[in-house]
């Protein structure tokens, strides 16, 4: 069977992956002998074959990537457009709906709902899209078409300002390319209620991916006094509250975010319980730590400390001073949710760096529990990369 897209021809074994069911290609795999990958147009859908011409699938392609082909589909006879999208849409809406009643989620997670370099979040009836990479970019009207004959929304958001585009060659933008999208949304999680900065907050303006390490909170904050530390709008904090904490106290370096957060404890009636601590995490602790203050659970949801490989060292350090920083902040017996959405740091590492972390404190530690990215941020068994999101639940003791 043949397609009428152009060649990418793979160098003699190089398809071991792709057989294996990763959807990526590397530069340094492609046959440029036979292929150069000049000759192709960033954004531009070829037919992949291996080496004995054997069709591998269709792929889009970008010439100036280290990962310059990301397959989309097995099927040579269905290209990227508008139908195999509404096809796709519809696969990973079932998936959605068959979890939950509420229309808030990832609808699309990219590579595990085989949609590479396309993120779509989904807060009811206003739709935030990002795009990653030049394949998906080229059928940007297809994607914008697909949504609207899948969830028929009254606006969609085009939240294309992240750096991953750079290394693509695309330009950032932001920009609403359907009906209309208010600056903020409100949605829920857990119950909770949360005002949605959409055009302003960090990625989407939400993190759907803790849904289900949130919802653990309710079982071990009731009566307690919580920190919630790289809080963002509270999504962490605010839901403790709700959950029926004492009392909480939420760091940011963000005036905006913590704006957010007095939003959000106001929207949920727990304004209160709910205060706000503006600052570098690492000093706003140390200055707790200074001021003799103790919280029985304290939360570390930090930003990627390892954004990539060559970062490792420096990353795990810092996961380290923090979670040692929010140990010496724990009463005897308080509860550390220690979290990393760094994909180069593996679970058992993160544990690691928490037990020598409490052993350098003399303390000793109890994992209760672990949890991982929720059923919205489904994991490609072939793609590590797409399993990166680690909460561990510790009780941290004075040693014996």
């Amino acid at each position: 069977m043949t397609s009428s897209h152009a060649v990418l021809k793979l160098k003699s074994q190089a398809d071991r992956r792709l057989r294996a069911g990763h959807l990526w290609i590397y530069s340094n795999e492609v046959d440029v002998q036979a292929t150069p990958l000049k000759d192709f147009e960033p954004g531009q859908q070829v037919r992949v074959e291996n080496s004995a011409g054997k069709a591998m699938g269709l792929a889009y392609i970008n010439p100036h990537s280290l990962i310059c082909g990301r397959v989309f589909g097995r099927d040579i006879r269905y290209p990227l457009d508008k139908s195999l999208l509404v096809h796709r849409l519809n696969v990973a809406l079932s998936l959605r709906e068959g979890m939950t009643d509420k229309p808030y989620y990832r609808l699309v997670y990219g590579d595990s709902d085989f949609l590479p370099g396309l993120v779509v979040d989904r807060f009811a009836d206003v739709v935030v899209v990002q795009i990653a990479t030049a394949g998906m970019e080229a059928v940007k009207q297809d994607i914008i078409d697909a949504l609207v004959q899948v969830l028929k929304p009254e606006g969609i958001l085009l939240k294309n300002d992240s750096r991953i585009r750079v290394s693509e060659n695309l330009p950032e933008y932001v920009d609403v390319v359907y009906g209309q999208v208010p600056e903020r949304v409100v949605m829920e999680e857990n119950g909770v209620k949360f005002s949605v900065p959409v055009f302003s907050g960090q990625k989407t303006g939400w993190f759907y991916d803790h849904r289900a390490n949130r919802l653990r909170l309710a079982d071990y904050v009731r009566g307690k006094r919580v920190l919630d530390v790289f809080s963002y709008i509270g999504g962490w904090g605010v839901q403790a509250a709700v959950f029926g904490a004492e009392s909480v106290s939420c760091i940011d370096a963000s005036e905006f975010a913590l704006d957010g957060v007095d939003v959000n404890a106001e929207l949920n009636q727990v304004s209160d319980k709910v205060g706000t601590i503006q600052g570098s995490a690492f000093d706003a602790m140390k200055m707790l730590i200074n001021e003799g203050e103790r919280y029985d659970v304290v939360i570390v949801d930090p930003p990627a400390f390892i954004p990539k490989r060559k970062d490792v060292k420096s990353g795990e350090q810092a996961y380290r001073r923090i979670n040692e920083l929010a140990m010496r902040l724990l009463s005897k017996g308080g509860l550390l949710v220690s979290a990393s959405c760094s994909m180069h740091l593996g679970r058992d590492r993160l544990t690691d760096i928490l037990r020598a972390s409490a052993r350098h404190l003399d303390r000793d530690l109890q994992i209760l529990e672990q949890g991982g990215q929720c059923f919205d941020h489904p994991v490609h068994p072939a793609i590590t990369e797409t399993e990166y999101l680690k909460a561990v639940f510790a009780r941290v003791l004075p040693a014996n």
